[in-house]
């Protein structure tokens, strides 16, 4: 049976006086791959920082509704940010390696959070391997993680996020500043990882959409126009709004 791991339900956000989602109502399932669709200014980064508390920095942010991660209000200010991040990580559009070594990069979220620091190198070295990068730099694990290529310091973060054992991970168009044969490894690994994780990705390519979605949620002004399975959506969409998007029509 499938079950509901992220959603929300009545979702309004406001920057000061400005409306930037209205009403949004979506549920994420466990282990699959939901994409966020929509032109620019839509709403779509702003939905995804929503669920791991990013809007907290900034002051004029005003949240209503229902943002839940199984039963957990994450909305509810009694409930520990860094508790909800260690269970929703977050991968950003460029790859932001700490300035430390490769190894440093991933022990730096574990030591935060208290990990035995025995278990530490092994932990490293199962995130690695998971993220594809382990054999590329197991044997220069104190290289400076900023020498590595964009495509490998991506997957370094996804690493650096998926240490923790987070149940949920959001991508903020992680492909974008990749060229095309890190971008392939990177889905390659969203498919994967969706064995253990439920995935939410920001996407603005609509063939990556096609390849690596299970559900996609085309998304406009700040609404939710259609929310569907991947076929559905770019072959069978009901709203024409959605059929003129995903048919290249404006973006």
């Amino acid at each position: 049976m499938e079950k509901i791991k992220l959603s929300a339900h009545c979702l309004n956000l406001y920057f000061g006086k400005k409306h930037v989602l209205k009403n949004i109502n979506i549920d994420f399932l466990e282990n699959q791959v939901t994409s966020l669709i929509g032109p620019s200014g839509c709403g779509k980064s702003t939905l995804l920082r929503s669920f791991n508390r990013m809007h907290d920095l900034s002051a004029d942010a005003k949240i209503e509704g229902e943002l839940k991660l199984d039963e957990l209000d994450i909305n509810d200010k009694n409930n520990s940010v860094t508790n909800i991040r260690k269970r929703i990580g977050m991968v950003f559009q460029k790859p932001n390696p700490l300035p430390k070594s490769i190894f440093e990069n991933l022990a730096y979220a574990l030591k935060i959070h208290n990990f035995p620091k025995n278990e530490i190198p092994q932990l490293i070295e199962n995130a690695l391997k998971e993220s594809y990068l382990w054999d590329e730099v197991k044997d220069e694990l104190n290289k400076p993680a900023v020498k590595l290529s964009g495509g490998q310091q991506q997957r370094l973060c996804i690493a650096r996020t998926a240490v923790l054992r987070p149940e949920v991970i959001l991508m903020d168009e992680p492909c974008s500043a990749l060229d095309p044969i890190s971008t392939s490894k990177i889905e390659d690994l969203i498919i994967k990882l969706k064995e253990d994780y439920t995935i939410v990705i920001v996407t603005h390519n609509m063939q990556q959409a096609q390849r690596i979605s299970d559900k996609v949620a085309f998304m406009y002004l700040g609404e939710l126009i259609e929310f569907d399975t991947c076929e559905n959506i770019f072959h069978r969409p009901r709203k024409e709004l959605t059929k003129n998007y995903v048919g290249g029509h404006f973006g």
